[in-house]
Order: structure tokens, then sequence, then C-alpha cells
């Protein structure tokens, strides 16, 4: 998981900053004799310095390992930040109706869309497997859960509003389902690559059953 390494490369930058400060301050102060203050701003600076060159290098493997410049990070990282409030009103929306008969639907909903937001932010090339997703299926979602659950909690419902919550939970469902398709778009590469390693391994097992086929009747 990326936030994790990045957790990783903070805390390796402070655990060797913090002891590159204390020996400069106490070189400067004792080795050379120089004022407290004075000792104090050189030591923070080194300090200061090794930090920030140890997260640039961690910061490069990172957007190296997941092939990405900075700006594209940026830009994926800004849309994960939206996302992720995004999911929170999702969330918060489908679980305050009072429709128990739809639970399991948005239980379902609620875990596909958080997978997809899991995944990207874990691999966030997978952004662009998923851009139908965040600018167009979950903003659909948020707005006709939010409604829905506004209008279903109505205590006096008209025919009107009665048809229109059954047209909106059946929208919902349709969303659902393409969020579904979302998430194969999202997984698709591994997919493929795993049907690949299934025929690499089946045709090791051939190759290696023929062979023992071969020296047995050689042994007969």
């Amino acid at each position: 998981m990326f936030h994790i390494s990045k957790m990783i490369a903070f805390l390796t930058a402070v655990f060797v900053a913090v002891p590159v400060t204390t020996t400069v301050w106490l070189v400067s102060m004792f080795a050379y004799g120089q004022p407290f203050f004075f000792s104090t701003a050189i030591a923070a600076g080194a300090g200061l310095g090794v930090y920030g060159i140890l997260s640039a290098a961690g910061s490069y493997r990172f957007l190296k390992k997941h092939g990405l410049t900075r700006k594209e990070y940026k830009y994926i990282k800004r849309n994960l930040t939206e996302a992720k409030g995004k999911l929170f009103r999702l969330n918060k929306s489908l679980f305050s109706m009072r429709d128990i008969g739809s639970i399991k639907q948005r239980l379902e909903l609620v875990k596909v869309a958080r997978k997809i937001y899991v995944l990207t932010k874990n691999e966030p090339k997978r952004f662009y497997q998923a851009e139908r997703f965040y600018f167009s299926h979950l903003d659909s979602a948020v707005e006709l859960a939010e409604k829905y659950a506004f209008l279903s909690n109505q205590p006096k419902k008209s025919l009107e509003l009665k048809e229109s919550l059954i047209h909106t939970k059946k929208t919902l469902g349709d969303l659902q389902y393409s969020i579904e398709k979302d998430l194969q778009q999202v997984i698709a590469n591994d997919v493929d690559e795993l049907h690949f390693e299934i025929d690499v391994a089946r045709n090791a097992i051939s190759k290696t059953s023929e062979r023992t086929k071969y020296l047995d009747e050689g042994r007969r």
C-alpha cells in the first residue's frame, strides 16, 4: 500500500535527520566553540536539509515505481481527496434510508465503490482505468442517494412522490451495475495477467508430464 510506503519513507527521513541534527549541534557547539543559537541554527538547517533530500528521494522512487510524473500524481491525489468526501456522503445517504428491503443492494453499492477507491489509492495509476467512475458514476450515485434519502424520510408521501422513489431506486440499481463494470475495468489488466500466468503454468505442467512419460517409457 502506497500510504504505508510513504509513512515508512517519512519515518526513515526523520530517523536519519534527528541524529544528523544532534551531531551537527554537538560538533558546532563543543568542537568549534560556536554560540548556542548559532549552533542550533546550523544543526536545524542540516537536519532539514537531510530530511528534504531523503523525502525528495522517497517521492522520486514512489513516482518511478508507479510510472507517474509529479504533475500526474498531484492531479490524481486531488481527485482522490474529492472522491473520499463523496464516498462519505454516499455511505451516509444510503444508510439513512428506511427501506429495509434494499439494504443488501445498498451494502453492495458502497462495497464496490469503496473497492475502486482503495485500489486506486494503493496504486494511483489505476485512476486512469476508473475515470468513468470518478467523473460520472460516483457523482450520480451521490446525488441520487441524497435525494432518495431526503424524500424517502418524509412522513407523508403523495402518489407522485412514491413513483419518483421507485424510479430513483431502480436508477440506483442501474448505477450499481455500472459501478461494478467500472471495477471490472480497473482490474482488467490483473485478470489478463492471471490468464497469462495460468497458460504458462499449464504449459509447464504439460511439458513436465510429457518428459516424465518419456522417461518412464525409456526405463521400461
